[in-house]
């Protein structure tokens, strides 16, 4: 079933590449502008529905979510794509059309707006929950959010922007937790030492392409120096996440991180199983499975394996939440933290009773 579902995905990643491929070369080749017929209102017409029907329809396939709203944006997004790809003088016919995509894509900015604004209004009360509480800042922020914005997409991934930017620049004069409750999963690997090499390409290629493309194509060098410089970015506020947000154990809960990329609250009753055997750990992780893992140059393998009772929620990048079956860690120091964890389990087991 997983198999079909990522085959069906797959497919209509493929096909959505082909639609959009194969309307651009049709407007902007030679060979596409030889095989326009002379009446072209057809064609034009075939254009815009695969861009603002079947493209959408694809991407929410090759996403899997369906939603209204999801589709609604994404068609007008792909009516202003098709003012792009569509030399304008074959648009004249059909300029209400093409201003229908303006005209939704700029209510929903309006309403974007309003959300924003009404984040701005409720910053002083999020950070005062923040402050207050005593869990990790990766989980505070998100929860006092999720408490005043609880089903707002948009604020998420905003929120979630904001904290890559608090660790990138506001980060490097704190200093790590040490509490005996606390693991580290880095320090025995190569981790951070590739984060910072893959910055470095990232700058050496961004100097590169830069003064290459600037004279052929600005906008294409500017879009590519601004896409460069957001990764740095990330990766800065990845590193720092990373070293400032050991996994954390409280009397009822783990909490766990990877940097930004992702985190997850683990309640010890939510816990079914702990798996340590070597063999099955040095198996292939199966996909309900999310990996809490330092991975570098060597392969790894985790130190343990939680099975949850039920699929418990997970944040991961830009705040998309996606539900996982297992978890699989690896610290530092697995003895003392398989340790704990038993510990832990066994006294939420008997308060179980």
């Amino acid at each position: 079933m997983v198999l079909h579902k990522k085959a069906v995905s797959l497919a209509a990643f493929f096909l959505l590449l082909l639609v959009i491929s194969s309307n651009y070369v049709l407007y902007h080749s030679s060979f596409g502008l030889q095989s326009l017929p002379d009446d072209l209102n057809g064609v034009v017409v075939g254009s815009i529905l695969d861009l603002s029907l079947v493209a959408p329809l694809l991407f929410l396939a090759w996403q899997r979510k369906f939603s209204v709203k999801y589709f609604i944006v994404l068609m007008a997004t792909g009516l202003i794509a098709a003012r792009f790809i569509i030399p304008s003088e074959y648009l004249v016919s059909f300029q209400p059309v093409m201003w229908l995509g303006v005209g939704i894509e700029g209510v929903l900015i309006l309403f974007e707006l309003s959300l924003l604004f009404m984040l701005a209004k409720n910053v002083p009360p999020i950070l005062k929950r923040v402050k207050s509480s005593s869990l990790p800042l990766l989980f505070s922020f998100s929860r006092a959010v999720n408490e005043k914005f609880p089903k707002q997409t948009f604020i998420h991934i905003l929120c979630s922007e904001m904290l890559m930017f608090y660790y990138a620049f506001g980060t490097w004069k704190k200093q790590s937790n040490t509490e005996n409750n606390t693991f580290t999963l880095y320090k025995r690997s190569s981790f951070i030492t590739f984060q910072i090499m893959i910055i470095h390409a990232i700058v050496i290629e961004t100097l590169g392409l830069h003064w290459l493309l600037h004279n052929t194509s600005i906008i294409l060098s500017v879009v590519l120096l601004i896409l460069n410089i957001y990764s740095i970015v990330f990766f800065i506020g990845d590193i720092q996440a990373l070293r400032l947000n050991p996994l954390r154990i409280e009397d009822d809960h783990i909490y766990i991180s990877f940097g930004l990329a992702k985190r997850m609250e683990i309640s010890f009753k939510d816990i079914e199983e702990i798996i340590e055997d070597t063999h099955t750990l040095e198996q292939k992780i199966p996909s309900n499975t999310i990996e809490f893992i330092a991975r570098d140059f060597e392969t790894v393998h985790p130190n343990l394996l939680l099975t949850l009772k039920s699929p418990v929620e997970a944040t991961l990048f830009m705040g998309i939440k996606k539900k996982y079956k297992q978890v699989a860690i690896r610290v530092d120091d697995p003895h003392a933290f398989k340790k704990i964890v038993k510990e832990r389990l066994e006294k939420a087991q008997r308060n179980l009773i």
